[in-house]
């Protein structure tokens, strides 16, 4: 079989010359006062805590270097909606969901004119013509400032760049004010209407448009994937488990779910940080690199099996290469790595692995079907309830009669607290009375990690959260098989990594938060941050920097 090293690969198609070092950076040193000439913020979706222990220590590329900085193994995506846009609202806006206004990928807006009433949280649902499957994308669902509009408004010379393999990845980081943002949207990278098109996307977008047209043979597997690589069934006719990313000539769906796509997402971040001299100019810049493959690898195929192995060990290869680049240019960079959620396995895996009450969700939570079945004994014809998944946020008909609004909402709670797959159901006033938390995440109740993702206006008029590992996908046959989104640890802890070179390395294992990237690089560069108070703290990378204060 072959190994595929897609960023090396992609890279050397990409760069219209090799880049030459510049002169040999100083010794190592115990302390950097001066602040980087680059900030690079990498999130790798679904990347959880568990995944980071269970192959640290095969890593032997960007993984490995990584772990040579200040690594903080037990961060918390410490909120309740562990989904993407959530999550990389947190990473550098130092603000948790209740305060970036990023509750969930999707929420219900009654008011909306669309018949599924769903708004994307990175569209502009206002554009005419608008659906939840032909959106508009925009960064006007985010009310906060990110650190790279920090920067600029600090400093207009500061270059902001933010690349991913979602939309809603590259908005949530690089924010409201960037000089370039570019994103997959299936096809190619692309980015708002009417922004001119670099040479280096033109390039990167020929080169992943070669690779989806060739068809890609069998990835090795690593000998530390080989324990992984066994079939698991979910259901009539499929199985999971023993992929090796065997893919036909113009897939681009499998490309997509596949180490392959990325090496072409940090490949093209490579060519814009040598296209555009990021870090060689007067000020700090930042570039922002959205890692998408393993979240999609995670839903196709679970996140214990060779598929997810291979990928982990792909990805490493492609971050050291991705380093390698940065070397070459001599720039001084700091990097900060993360993610935007964990992830949990296959339920039918999991019962193997002695994990008895893992599940998959009934149909009968989802909450078009619960609204049926309380419409219909309450005599109201029309839809009460809303909502898009069997957990998460509720929506209570507009409207009906103040009465009747009291009434499904009573059935309602009633009605998921009867279901033995549902752990508590919380109501918009109990969530709204109990504080935003404080103190270590890891001891957050789960009424405080409901609060801090409720947004009075976008989130539902109820929370349901199922039990521990109750997968909400009914059936695996149809689409995705695994996935997140839950309160749990499995799906909030993920790893902090900070790296610099000449940074004494150290490990701090109690629990911190991904708001303290933003104050944390912040102060690495000196940026004082102005206004409203923000939910993160600063990190103390001492051995390496400039200690906080």
């Amino acid at each position: 079989m072959k190994r595929f090293v897609s960023s090396l690969a992609l890279s050397i198609a990409l760069l219209s010359a090799p880049v030459a070092a510049k002169d040999a950076p100083p010794a190592p040193r115990t302390a950097n006062a001066a602040p980087p000439k680059l900030i690079v913020v990498i999130s790798v979706d679904q990347f959880s805590a568990d995944l980071f222990g269970e192959y640290r220590k095969s890593f032997t590329g960007g993984f490995a270097r990584l772990q040579q900085g200040g690594v903080f193994p037990s961060g918390y995506q410490s909120h309740a909606a562990t989904e993407t846009c959530p999550g990389h609202s947190t990473i550098l806006t130092g603000f948790r969901p209740e305060h970036t206004g990023i509750i969930a990928n999707n929420w219900t807006d009654l008011s909306v004119a669309r018949a599924d009433k769903q708004v994307y949280c990175a569209e502009d649902e206002t554009v005419p013509g608008s659906t939840s499957a032909n959106y508009t994308v925009s960064d006007k669902h985010l009310l906060v400032p990110t650190l790279g509009e920090r920067m600029k408004a600090a400093n207009p010379a500061v270059r902001v760049v933010s690349v991913a393999g979602k939309d809603r990845a590259a908005v949530m980081m690089g924010g409201h004010t960037v000089d370039e943002l570019w994103w997959w949207n299936g096809k190619a990278f692309v980015s708002y209407a009417g922004r001119a098109t670099p040479a280096v996307v033109v390039r990167a977008n020929e080169a992943t448009a070669a690779n989806i047209a060739q068809p890609q043979a069998a990835l090795e597997v690593p000998e530390v994937c080989k324990a992984h690589d066994r079939a698991v069934p979910v259901g009539a006719g499929k199985t999971v488990g023993a992929g090796h990313f065997e893919r036909a000539a113009g897939s681009a769906g499998a490309f997509r779910a596949s180490p392959a796509f990325d090496g072409a997402i940090v490949a093209l971040a490579a060519g814009l940080v040598q296209d555009m001299k990021l870090g060689q100019g007067p000020t700090t810049d930042i570039i922002d690199v959205g890692a998408s493959a393993t979240d999609y690898i995670g839903h196709t195929y679970g996140t214990e099996g060779a598929e997810m192995c291979i990928q982990l060990q792909q990805l490493d290869a492609t971050l050291g290469s991705f380093f390698s680049v940065l070397d070459a240019t001599g720039v001084d960079y700091e990097v900060v790595l993360t993610a935007d959620h964990g992830g949990n396995d296959i339920p039918e895996r999991e019962i193997d692995a002695g994990l008895p009450n893992a599940a998959r969700a009934t149909v009968a939570l989802a909450p078009a079907v619960v609204g049926k079945e309380i419409g219909a004994k309450l005599g109201i014809a029309k839809p009460v309830l809303f909502g898009d998944i069997p957990n998460g946020d509720v929506y209570i008909a507009q409207d009906i009669t103040p009465a009747q609004r009291k009434a499904v909402q009573d059935a309602a709670i009633a009605y998921y607290k009867a279901n033995p797959q549902v752990a508590e159901v919380f109501t918009q006033a109990q969530i709204l009375a109990t504080p935003s938390p404080k103190g270590p995440p890891e001891k957050w109740t789960l009424l405080e990690r409901a609060r801090a993702s409720y947004k009075v206006g976008r989130s539902g008029e109820l929370i349901v959260f199922l039990k521990p590992r109750i997968t909400p996908i009914p059936d695996p046959t149809k689409g995705y098989v695994a996935t997140h989104g839950s309160p749990y640890d499995y799906d909030r802890r993920v790893p902090i990594l900070f790296w610099r070179k000449g940074m004494t390395g150290f490990e701090q294992p109690t629990g911190v938060e991904t708001v303290d990237i933003l104050p944390t690089l912040a102060h690495q560069i000196g940026l004082a941050l102005t206004g409203p108070k923000i939910d993160g703290k600063c990190l103390d990378l001492a051995a390496g920097g400039v200690p906080c204060r």
